[in-house]
This record gives C-alpha cells, sequence and structure tokens, in this order.
C-alpha cells in the first residue's frame, strides 16, 4: 500500500505541509547577501556546494535554455535525490512549495523550492508543463542507439564531468529534475517535449534544507524548439544558451527557528527477526 500525495497533503502537520510562510519570506528577502555565481556555458555541467540554510537560483541570463539538475548530500552522496518519489509526494511538474525528496533510508527534505518565475504557465492546451520529474536525462547510450552516433555533451555525460572533481563517478548521477523544460503525456500516453516557454531573466529558486552539492548540466537540446531524432532533427546548437547560477545566504532574522530535516525515523529492521538468546 502506498498514500497518494493527496493524502499526504492533506495531513495537517506533516511532512507535505509545507510553512509558506517562512519560505515565502525567503523568497522575498531583500537583505539576502550573494556568497556564489557563476555561468554554465552552453552544453557543459558543473558541480556546486550549497550550504544548508542558503537559496540558489538558476537564471535564464539570455532565454530559453532546458537544465537537468542533480542533488546529494555534501557529507554523505549515498544520499541523493529522488525523483520518483518526489513525483508522488507532489506532482510530475514541480513548482513554488513543493520539496525535493531524499532516497531511502533518509526519506527527507534536500530543497524546497521557493520562488518559480514560470509558476503561473500552469497546464497549456496540449497538457504540457514545466519543470519536469517525468522523463530524465539525455545520454549517449539512448542516443547511440536510436542514431548510430557517439556523442559526448549529452546532459548526462555533462553531470558525470560535472562530478568527478568531487569523489563522485557515472553511478552516483541519478534521475534528474528537468529545469525549465515543459513536458506532458499525449492520448497514447505517451511522453512529449515542446520548446522552452522561459522568456530571458527566468529563475527558478530553491532553499537547501541540508548540505548539497548539486550539478547542472545546459541541455545540448538547448530550449528544444529542434527535433532531436527523426527526419527534421538537425544539431541544436543555435539555441543554446548559458545559465546563471546563484548562491545566496538569507537574512539570518528569518532563519530564526528553522532546522535542518531529520533522516527518516523507521527503525530499519524490514520485519526480520532476530535470535533469542538463552
Amino acid at each position: 500500500m502506498d498514500l497518494t500525495a493527496a493524502a499526504y497533503q492533506a495531513t495537517a502537520g506533516g511532512p507535505l505541509d509545507v510553512d509558506r510562510a517562512f519560505y515565502g519570506a525567503l523568497a522575498q528577502d531583500d537583505g539576502r547577501e550573494l556568497v556564489d555565481s557563476f555561468v554554465l556555458p552552453i552544453r557543459s555541467g558543473r558541480a556546486w556546494k550549497i550550504p544548508a540554510g542558503h537559496l540558489c537560483r538558476i537564471v535564464t541570463i539570455e532565454g530559453p535554455q532546458v537544465a537537468d539538475l542533480n542533488l546529494w548530500s555534501l557529507n554523505d552522496p549515498r544520499e541523493r535525490f529522488w525523483a520518483s518519489r518526489t513525483k508522488q509526494l507532489h506532482a510530475a511538474h514541480l513548482t513554488t512549495f513543493n520539496r525535493l525528496w531524499s532516497i531511502l533510508p533518509f526519506l527527507r527534505p534536500m530543497a524546497t523550492i521557493t520562488f518559480d518565475s514560470l509558476a503561473d504557465y500552469g497546464r497549456d492546451a496540449q497538457g504540457g508543463r514545466v519543470h519536469d520529474l517525468l522523463g530524465t536525462r539525455c545520454d549517449p547510450y539512448v542516443n547511440r542507439m536510436l542514431t548510430g552516433e557517439d556523442f559526448d555533451y549529452h546532459c548526462h555525460s555533462n553531470l558525470v564531468r560535472a562530478v568527478l572533481p568531487h569523489g563522485l563517478t557515472e553511478f552516483d548521477v541519478h534521475d534528474v529534475l528537468n529545469v525549465f523544460q515543459c513536458t506532458g503525456l499525449n492520448d497514447q500516453d505517451q511522453y512529449f517535449m515542446k520548446t522552452c516557454p522561459a522568456k530571458k531573466g527566468d529563475y527558478f529558486e530553491f532553499f537547501a534544507e541540508i548540505d548539497l552539492l548539486a550539478a547542472l548540466s545546459t541541455c545540448p537540446g538547448g530550449d528544444l524548439s529542434v527535433p532531436l531524432w527523426g527526419p527534421d532533427a538537425r544539431d541544436p546548437l543555435d539555441v543554446c544558451r548559458p545559465l546563471g547560477i546563484e548562491v545566496y545566504k538569507p537574512s539570518e532574522a528569518l532563519l530564526e527557528g528553522w532546522k535542518q530535516p531529520t533522516r527518516a525515523a523507521y527503525a530499519g529492521n524490514h520485519g526480520l527477526v532476530f535470535p533469542q538468546w538463552q
């Protein structure tokens, strides 16, 4: 048995009962301090640290661009983002006040979304929504299978190169949050992608609930306006754009009373019966 997101959300004071006043105040904090910023070039990846209690903003600095996000606990990278459970607990497309949850046996919010400038996009005429959890990162293995050609700058490879300096490997790269990506399911329940609706200056911001190592890839498909496979496919280099990353320390007064979430309380016995020694 597995509870639905609606059942969890109906539980007052539960893990999905987010303090909107707290996170809303963080989003509107005029006293925040910029502690890190950089530009992520096209078709590349980078990993960076986000201390607990800090905000991270991903910005479309030149126009629409899809990005693939991975998260790990900085102190124990075995704890990483769990896209599937996050989708069940919240929705297949994320927005403000949704949380990004970690895998078992940790199961705690790693981050909480504080602002989404595309929140009003909603559901379009084709059923598309933004900030996708339905799909996953593009990768060179599927590309080889479908086209017979090798390409080394898919999101999977970008993320691999990004984490190697931090002691992680390809095996640590996992299912992603596709930031700014517009997707849905058609009448045959098949996955589709649409042109990214973001404009220059749109941004997606989240609050680090624990010390994080984040990694982001600027998708080689750019804004996804060009078909990647099929008879009309071509290299979409001209629709690829860089992204800006900003990390902020909030005003200290806003964090008063906030605590990092603890690991799941389950004892972890899994029904095992231990021997009774005489």
